[in-house]
C-alpha cells in the first residue's frame, strides 16, 4: 500500500452498510482513496438506519460506448478519426463506411457490459457471451424482486422489446399490468429508472428549449440501458440456436419488424453523452395517425429534432412537417441511419457511430 497512490475498492457494498457508514473515518485518514461499488437498487434497499457520510459522491455509470468497445479491442484510432470526419462535414466512403457499419453492429450485438466483452475477446464464442448476457439479466430480475415482490417491475421490464415492436406513441402499461394505468406506476418506472437498468424516454407537449419543463411523466417509452442485453431479452425464452437475431444483425439482414434495436442503441448513445432523452408525436391529419420524432436536443436556446431509421434516407415523413410546424425554433435537423454521411437538402443524415458527436 502506497500512500495517496492506492486505491481501496469495496464492491458489492450493498452486502455491508456499515462499510459506508465507516467511509466518513477513512476519508478522514486521507492515506488512501476509496470506491464503493455494487447494485444501486440493493444499495437503496439496505440503507436503513445507516448514516450515509457526506464524503461519498455519486458518479453515474454506463455501459461501455463504442469507442470504449474499441479500445478493448486495441484499437485507439478509429473513433477519433470519426470525428474528425464528422466535424469536417466530409464523408468517410462506401466501403469505410460498411467496415464501420459491421464493427458497430458487433458492439450492438456484444452490448457494454464488462463481463460480456471479456468473455467474447476471450473466446470470440456469441454462445458463450450470450450464457453471460442471460446471468447478467437474472441478476437483474432477482434484484427487480427485491424491491417490488409482486412482480410488477419485472414484467414492465421484461415486456420493453414487445413494447417497442408494437411501434406504438407510448409504452402501454395497461397492456402487461391488466387494469394498472401509467399514473398509477409512475414510482415504479422511477425506481428502474434509479436502478440504471433501463432508460426513460418522455414525451414533450411542447417542443421548445425548455424541453424539461414540458414533459409528459404519464408518457414515456421504456430501453435497456445496454443493448446487447437488449439483444438477448429479445429472445430469452427460447435457447441460443434459434437466436437468429445475431446472424441476421452480422450480416446486416435486419428486418424492418427489427429496427427498434437502432432506436434503443440511439438511446444508450444519447444518454451516455449526457443527454435527457426526450420524443414528440403530434397528429398526421391525412392518415389520422401520429408524426413521430424519435428524439429532441436542445442546443443553444433552439431544439434538434432526430428520426433514427434502420434503411434508406429518402423517406422522413415525420421529419419534414415538424420542420414546417417549428421551423423557428429549429437548429439542425438529423436523420440518423446505417449509410455513409451526407446532406438531403438541409437534414443532416449521419450513420449510427457518429450520433455520440453530437
Amino acid at each position: 500500500m502506497h500512500e495517496r497512490k492506492s486505491l481501496i475498492i469495496f464492491d458489492k457494498v450493498q452486502l455491508c452498510p456499515k462499510a459506508r457508514q465507516a467511509i466518513k473515518a477513512l476519508v478522514k485518514d486521507h492515506r488512501y482513496d476509496y470506491m464503493e461499488t455494487g447494485s444501486l437498487i440493493s444499495i437503496k434497499r439496505n440503507v436503513t438506519d445507516t448514516l450515509i457520510p457526506s464524503e461519498e459522491r455519486r458518479i453515474s455509470m454506463y455501459p461501455m460506448d463504442y469507442e470504449e468497445f474499441l479500445w478493448a479491442q486495441g484499437d485507439h484510432t478509429t473513433v477519433p478519426l470519426i470525428k474528425k470526419v464528422f466535424e469536417s462535414g466530409k464523408s468517410l466512403g462506401d466501403e469505410m463506411n460498411r467496415k464501420l457499419m459491421c464493427s458497430f453492429r458487433l458492439y450492438m450485438l456484444i452490448g457494454g457490459m464488462p463481463q460480456a466483452v471479456v468473455e467474447f475477446l476471450e473466446t470470440n464464442n456469441f454462445r458463450k457471451v450470450d450464457m453471460v448476457k442471460r446471468d447478467i439479466l437474472k441478476l437483474y430480475q432477482d434484484d427487480f424482486m427485491k424491491i417490488d415482490p409482486t412482480g410488477r417491475i419485472s414484467l414492465l421490464f421484461q415486456s420493453i422489446p414487445a413494447q417497442l415492436n408494437t411501434n406504438a406513441s407510448r409504452y402501454q402499461v395497461s397492456a402487461v399490468l391488466e387494469n394498472d394505468r401509467a399514473e398509477r406506476v409512475l414510482e415504479l418506472i422511477s425506481q428502474m429508472r434509479e436502478s440504471r437498468t433501463v432508460l426513460v424516454s418522455y414525451h414533450v407537449n411542447d417542443p421548445n428549449a425548455g424541453l424539461a419543463g414540458n414533459k409528459d411523466l404519464r408518457r414515456f417509452k421504456l430501453f435497456l440501458a445496454d443493448t446487447g442485453l437488449f439483444t438477448t431479452l429479445m429472445f430469452q425464452d427460447r435457447d441460443f440456436t434459434e437466436n437468429v437475431i445475431y446472424d441476421k444483425l452480422l450480416n446486416d439482414k435486419l428486418g424492418v419488424n427489427l429496427g427498434y434495436l437502432y432506436e434503443n442503441i440511439a438511446v444508450q448513445t444519447l444518454a451516455a453523452s449526457g443527454n435527457e432523452l426526450f420524443y414528440y408525436t403530434f397528429p398526421n391529419e391525412a392518415t389520422h395517425r401520429n408524426y413521430e420524432i424519435d428524439f429532441v436536443l436542445t442546443r443553444r436556446n433552439k431544439i434538434c429534432p432526430i428520426e433514427v431509421i434502420s434503411s434508406g434516407y429518402r423517406t422522413h415523413a415525420s421529419l419534414d412537417a415538424f420542420s414546417e410546424k417549428y421551423f423557428e425554433r429549429i437548429l439542425q435537423k438529423y436523420l440518423v441511419y446505417t449509410k455513409d454521411y451526407r446532406k438531403d437538402k438541409d437534414i443532416f443524415c449521419i450513420p449510427i457511430y457518429m450520433l455520440q458527436f453530437l
